[in-house]
Protein backbone atom coordinates (compact mmCIF):
# COMPACT_ATOMS: atom_id res chain seq x y z
CA UNK A 1 0.00 0.00 0.00
CA UNK A 2 3.15 2.67 0.61
CA UNK A 3 4.62 1.74 -2.42
CA UNK A 4 0.83 2.41 -4.22
CA UNK A 5 0.18 5.65 -2.04
CA UNK A 6 3.66 6.99 -3.10
CA UNK A 7 3.41 5.61 -7.10
CA UNK A 8 0.11 7.71 -7.13
CA UNK A 9 1.65 11.02 -5.91
CA UNK A 10 3.99 10.79 -8.39
CA UNK A 11 1.19 10.27 -11.22
CA UNK A 12 -0.76 12.61 -9.81
CA UNK A 13 2.15 15.67 -9.47
CA UNK A 14 2.95 14.46 -12.72
CA UNK A 15 -0.21 15.47 -14.99
CA UNK A 16 -1.26 17.56 -12.48
CA UNK A 17 1.67 19.97 -13.08
CA UNK A 18 1.75 19.42 -16.89
CA UNK A 19 -2.27 20.87 -16.97
CA UNK A 20 -1.11 23.63 -14.29
CA UNK A 21 1.35 24.49 -16.97
CA UNK A 22 -1.14 24.36 -19.94
CA UNK A 23 -4.41 26.01 -18.30
CA UNK A 24 -2.19 28.27 -16.75
CA UNK A 25 -0.72 29.46 -20.29
CA UNK A 26 -3.92 29.68 -21.36
CA UNK A 27 -5.68 31.73 -19.21
CA UNK A 28 -2.25 34.24 -18.96
CA UNK A 29 -3.38 34.41 -22.83
CA UNK A 30 -6.34 35.09 -22.57
CA UNK A 31 -5.67 38.27 -20.06
CA UNK A 32 -3.46 39.28 -22.84
CA UNK A 33 -0.14 38.37 -20.65
CA UNK A 34 2.75 38.21 -23.56
CA UNK A 35 5.08 35.09 -23.81
CA UNK A 36 7.76 37.65 -22.39
CA UNK A 37 5.90 37.69 -18.86
CA UNK A 38 4.74 33.65 -19.53
CA UNK A 39 8.15 32.85 -19.90
CA UNK A 40 9.26 34.33 -16.95
CA UNK A 41 6.90 33.97 -14.43
CA UNK A 42 3.79 31.45 -15.38
CA UNK A 43 6.10 28.69 -17.29
CA UNK A 44 8.47 28.64 -13.89
CA UNK A 45 6.21 28.95 -11.27
CA UNK A 46 4.13 25.90 -12.78
CA UNK A 47 6.64 23.90 -13.11
CA UNK A 48 7.86 24.29 -9.49
CA UNK A 49 4.14 24.06 -8.09
CA UNK A 50 4.83 20.37 -7.15
CA UNK A 51 7.77 21.17 -4.96
CA UNK A 52 5.40 24.08 -3.21
CA UNK A 53 2.38 21.79 -2.48
CA UNK A 54 4.93 19.19 -1.37
CA UNK A 55 6.68 21.61 0.79
CA UNK A 56 3.83 22.97 2.45
CA UNK A 57 1.42 19.85 2.97
CA UNK A 58 5.44 18.38 4.39
CA UNK A 59 5.97 21.69 6.81
CA UNK A 60 2.52 21.30 8.12
CA UNK A 61 2.56 18.32 8.88
CA UNK A 62 5.26 18.77 10.92
CA UNK A 63 7.69 16.72 8.91
CA UNK A 64 10.63 19.70 7.79
CA UNK A 65 13.24 16.90 6.80
CA UNK A 66 10.73 16.33 3.58
CA UNK A 67 10.17 20.14 3.34
CA UNK A 68 13.51 21.33 2.73
CA UNK A 69 14.70 17.84 1.67
CA UNK A 70 12.79 18.18 -1.06
CA UNK A 71 13.55 21.56 -2.54
CA UNK A 72 17.46 21.27 -2.53
CA UNK A 73 17.00 17.71 -4.00
CA UNK A 74 15.36 19.26 -6.61
CA UNK A 75 17.68 21.80 -7.27
CA UNK A 76 20.11 18.83 -7.53
CA UNK A 77 18.32 16.81 -9.58
CA UNK A 78 17.78 19.98 -11.76
CA UNK A 79 21.31 20.44 -12.49
CA UNK A 80 22.83 17.32 -12.79
CA UNK A 81 19.88 14.35 -13.60
CA UNK A 82 17.67 17.06 -15.60
CA UNK A 83 20.32 18.96 -17.58
CA UNK A 84 22.46 15.47 -18.31
CA UNK A 85 19.11 13.57 -19.53
CA UNK A 86 18.52 16.76 -21.66
CA UNK A 87 21.81 16.75 -23.32
CA UNK A 88 21.61 12.94 -23.63
CA UNK A 89 18.66 13.73 -25.56
CA UNK A 90 20.40 16.72 -28.21
CA UNK A 91 23.46 18.31 -27.21
CA UNK A 92 22.29 21.68 -25.28
CA UNK A 93 23.18 24.94 -27.12
CA UNK A 94 22.60 28.72 -25.78
CA UNK A 95 23.70 31.78 -25.79
CA UNK A 96 25.75 32.70 -22.08
CA UNK A 97 24.27 35.85 -22.58
CA UNK A 98 20.97 34.49 -22.20
CA UNK A 99 21.95 32.71 -18.98
CA UNK A 100 24.52 34.61 -17.14
CA UNK A 101 22.56 36.90 -15.09
CA UNK A 102 20.08 34.25 -13.75
CA UNK A 103 22.64 32.36 -13.67
CA UNK A 104 24.38 34.43 -11.12
CA UNK A 105 21.50 34.84 -9.23
CA UNK A 106 20.55 31.41 -8.95
CA UNK A 107 24.19 31.46 -7.59
CA UNK A 108 23.47 34.01 -4.79
CA UNK A 109 19.78 32.44 -4.08
CA UNK A 110 21.72 29.09 -3.40
CA UNK A 111 24.45 31.07 -1.11
CA UNK A 112 21.36 33.06 0.68
CA UNK A 113 19.62 30.20 1.48
CA UNK A 114 22.85 28.50 3.07
CA UNK A 115 23.66 31.41 5.24
CA UNK A 116 19.64 31.23 6.50
CA UNK A 117 20.08 27.46 7.43
CA UNK A 118 22.94 27.94 9.06
CA UNK A 119 21.00 29.74 11.64
CA UNK A 120 19.37 26.61 12.46
CA UNK A 121 15.62 27.21 10.99
CA UNK A 122 13.52 29.68 8.68
CA UNK A 123 10.58 31.78 9.92
CA UNK A 124 8.72 34.16 8.77
CA UNK A 125 11.28 37.51 8.26
CA UNK A 126 13.89 34.89 6.10
CA UNK A 127 10.95 33.63 4.24
CA UNK A 128 9.30 37.05 3.53
CA UNK A 129 13.33 37.78 2.40
CA UNK A 130 13.39 35.24 0.35
CA UNK A 131 10.22 35.86 -1.25
CA UNK A 132 11.00 39.83 -1.46
CA UNK A 133 14.32 38.64 -3.31
CA UNK A 134 12.15 36.87 -5.80
CA UNK A 135 9.61 39.25 -6.87
CA UNK A 136 12.35 42.45 -6.54
CA UNK A 137 14.51 39.80 -9.18
CA UNK A 138 10.76 39.41 -11.42
CA UNK A 139 10.18 43.26 -11.74
CA UNK A 140 14.01 43.95 -12.30
CA UNK A 141 14.12 41.26 -15.32
CA UNK A 142 10.71 42.18 -16.66
CA UNK A 143 11.86 45.91 -16.94
CA UNK A 144 14.61 45.45 -18.06
CA UNK A 145 13.50 42.78 -20.87
CA UNK A 146 10.40 44.39 -21.94
CA UNK A 147 12.57 47.82 -22.77
CA UNK A 148 14.33 46.19 -25.40
CA UNK A 149 15.08 43.37 -27.76
CA UNK A 150 17.69 41.19 -25.77
CA UNK A 151 18.94 37.81 -25.60
CA UNK A 152 17.40 37.21 -22.12
CA UNK A 153 14.07 38.47 -23.48
CA UNK A 154 14.53 35.90 -26.47
CA UNK A 155 14.78 33.29 -24.12
CA UNK A 156 11.57 33.78 -22.02
CA UNK A 157 9.86 34.41 -25.19
CA UNK A 158 10.64 31.14 -26.54
CA UNK A 159 9.80 29.43 -23.14
CA UNK A 160 6.38 30.99 -23.43
CA UNK A 161 6.03 29.76 -26.94
CA UNK A 162 6.77 26.35 -26.04
CA UNK A 163 3.19 25.65 -25.33
CA UNK A 164 1.62 27.25 -28.49
CA UNK A 165 0.16 24.01 -30.06
CA UNK A 166 -1.84 24.08 -26.93
CA UNK A 167 -5.81 24.85 -27.93
CA UNK A 168 -6.41 28.45 -26.79
CA UNK A 169 -9.98 27.85 -25.13
CA UNK A 170 -10.50 29.58 -22.24
CA UNK A 171 -12.90 27.05 -20.77
CA UNK A 172 -10.54 24.51 -21.77
CA UNK A 173 -8.35 26.63 -19.77
CA UNK A 174 -9.72 26.78 -16.94
CA UNK A 175 -10.59 23.05 -16.59
CA UNK A 176 -7.10 22.14 -16.88
CA UNK A 177 -6.02 25.07 -14.19
CA UNK A 178 -8.61 23.67 -11.57
CA UNK A 179 -8.09 20.10 -12.28
CA UNK A 180 -4.21 20.42 -11.81
CA UNK A 181 -4.51 22.20 -8.79
CA UNK A 182 -6.15 19.54 -7.40
CA UNK A 183 -4.22 16.93 -8.60
CA UNK A 184 -0.98 18.82 -7.26
CA UNK A 185 -2.79 18.49 -4.05
CA UNK A 186 -4.05 15.16 -3.43
CA UNK A 187 -0.76 13.93 -5.41
CA UNK A 188 1.17 15.58 -2.74
CA UNK A 189 -0.41 14.59 0.45
CA UNK A 190 -0.55 11.07 -1.50
CA UNK A 191 3.43 11.53 -1.79
CA UNK A 192 4.49 12.85 1.71
CA UNK A 193 2.68 10.34 3.38
CA UNK A 194 3.97 7.36 1.21
CA UNK A 195 7.69 8.75 1.51
CA UNK A 196 6.99 9.20 5.43
CA UNK A 197 5.95 5.27 5.31
CA UNK A 198 8.94 4.15 3.12
CA UNK A 199 11.53 6.61 5.23
CA UNK A 200 9.76 4.48 8.25
CA UNK A 201 10.26 0.78 7.16
CA UNK A 202 13.51 1.13 5.64
CA UNK A 203 15.00 2.33 8.64
CA UNK A 204 16.57 5.51 6.51
CA UNK A 205 15.86 9.48 7.69
CA UNK A 206 13.02 11.21 6.45
CA UNK A 207 15.51 13.98 5.00
CA UNK A 208 17.09 11.30 2.69
CA UNK A 209 13.91 10.14 1.34
CA UNK A 210 12.68 13.73 0.72
CA UNK A 211 16.19 14.67 -0.85
CA UNK A 212 15.83 11.52 -3.58
CA UNK A 213 12.23 10.06 -3.89
CA UNK A 214 10.38 12.90 -3.09
CA UNK A 215 12.80 15.73 -4.49
CA UNK A 216 12.44 13.26 -7.95
CA UNK A 217 8.74 13.20 -7.97
CA UNK A 218 8.49 16.74 -7.49
CA UNK A 219 10.79 17.09 -10.25
CA UNK A 220 8.96 15.64 -13.09
CA UNK A 221 7.00 18.43 -14.68
CA UNK A 222 10.91 20.04 -15.08
CA UNK A 223 12.54 16.43 -16.18
CA UNK A 224 9.07 16.47 -18.81
CA UNK A 225 9.29 20.25 -20.22
CA UNK A 226 13.18 20.02 -20.49
CA UNK A 227 13.32 16.71 -22.50
CA UNK A 228 10.49 17.82 -24.82
CA UNK A 229 12.09 21.16 -25.44
CA UNK A 230 15.67 19.01 -26.55
CA UNK A 231 14.13 16.65 -28.61
CA UNK A 232 12.32 19.80 -30.12
CA UNK A 233 15.56 21.62 -30.64
CA UNK A 234 14.95 24.34 -28.22
CA UNK A 235 17.72 23.31 -25.99
CA UNK A 236 17.87 26.99 -24.37
CA UNK A 237 14.59 26.43 -23.18
CA UNK A 238 15.12 23.15 -21.68
CA UNK A 239 18.34 25.09 -19.56
CA UNK A 240 16.43 27.81 -19.00
CA UNK A 241 13.38 25.98 -17.34
CA UNK A 242 15.80 24.47 -15.02
CA UNK A 243 17.07 27.94 -13.87
CA UNK A 244 14.30 29.36 -13.62
CA UNK A 245 13.14 26.79 -11.45
CA UNK A 246 15.95 26.28 -9.33
CA UNK A 247 15.17 30.33 -8.79
CA UNK A 248 11.79 29.60 -8.15
CA UNK A 249 12.55 26.77 -5.56
CA UNK A 250 14.84 28.41 -3.32
CA UNK A 251 13.36 31.76 -3.28
CA UNK A 252 9.35 31.03 -3.80
CA UNK A 253 8.59 27.47 -2.42
CA UNK A 254 10.60 28.44 0.72
CA UNK A 255 10.05 31.77 0.97
CA UNK A 256 6.21 30.78 0.99
CA UNK A 257 6.51 27.89 3.07
CA UNK A 258 8.65 29.35 6.33
CA UNK A 259 6.27 32.03 5.62
CA UNK A 260 3.06 29.45 6.79
CA UNK A 261 5.28 27.93 9.17
CA UNK A 262 8.43 28.29 10.56
CA UNK A 263 10.97 25.34 9.31
CA UNK A 264 13.64 23.82 11.07
CA UNK A 265 16.47 22.67 9.10
CA UNK A 266 17.78 18.96 9.58
CA UNK A 267 21.39 19.12 10.50
CA UNK A 268 22.18 16.52 7.94
CA UNK A 269 20.84 18.67 5.45
CA UNK A 270 22.92 21.48 6.58
CA UNK A 271 26.22 19.65 7.13
CA UNK A 272 26.28 17.81 3.16
CA UNK A 273 23.38 18.54 1.18
CA UNK A 274 23.22 22.25 0.81
CA UNK A 275 27.07 21.97 0.53
CA UNK A 276 26.33 19.21 -2.73
CA UNK A 277 23.92 21.51 -3.81
CA UNK A 278 26.46 24.56 -4.29
CA UNK A 279 28.76 21.93 -5.61
CA UNK A 280 26.77 21.14 -8.42
CA UNK A 281 25.26 24.89 -9.09
CA UNK A 282 29.41 25.86 -9.32
CA UNK A 283 29.87 23.06 -11.83
CA UNK A 284 27.42 23.60 -13.79
CA UNK A 285 28.09 27.99 -13.81
CA UNK A 286 31.11 27.75 -16.03
CA UNK A 287 28.63 26.09 -18.82
CA UNK A 288 25.51 28.84 -18.58
CA UNK A 289 27.81 31.89 -18.12
CA UNK A 290 31.28 31.52 -21.07
CA UNK A 291 31.07 27.70 -23.07
CA UNK A 292 27.07 28.16 -23.82
CA UNK A 293 27.59 24.12 -24.42
CA UNK A 294 26.34 21.01 -22.54
CA UNK A 295 27.25 17.91 -24.68
CA UNK A 296 26.67 14.23 -24.23
CA UNK A 297 29.65 13.52 -22.39
CA UNK A 298 29.01 16.29 -20.12
CA UNK A 299 25.78 15.10 -19.48
CA UNK A 300 26.56 11.18 -18.48
CA UNK A 301 28.72 12.63 -16.41
CA UNK A 302 25.71 14.44 -14.39
CA UNK A 303 23.39 11.45 -14.32
CA UNK A 304 26.81 9.34 -12.92
CA UNK A 305 27.20 12.52 -9.99
CA UNK A 306 23.92 12.13 -9.29
CA UNK A 307 23.66 8.52 -9.08
CA UNK A 308 26.67 8.46 -6.79
CA UNK A 309 24.98 11.53 -4.93
CA UNK A 310 21.62 9.13 -4.17
CA UNK A 311 23.93 6.26 -3.63
CA UNK A 312 26.05 7.75 -0.84
CA UNK A 313 22.85 8.72 1.09
CA UNK A 314 21.42 5.32 1.35
CA UNK A 315 24.47 3.63 1.99
CA UNK A 316 26.32 6.12 4.09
Amino acid sequence: MTYLLALGGFALLFGGGEMLVRGAVIVARRFGLSPLLIGMTIVAFCTSAPELVVSIAAALDGRSAIAVGNVVGSNIANLLLILGASALVAPIVFKPAELRRDSLVMLGATVLVIAFAFTGSIGLTRGTVLLLALLMFLVFSYRSEVSGVSPVAELHEHEGHEFDSTPQQPLRGAIYLVAGLGALVLGSRWLVDGASQLAASFGVPEAVVGLTIVAFGTSLPELATSLVAAARGHSDVAVGNVVGSNIFNLLGILGVTAMVKRIPIDPQIVQLDMWVMLAATLLVLPFLVKTGRIGRRSGVVGIVLYVAYTAYLYMG
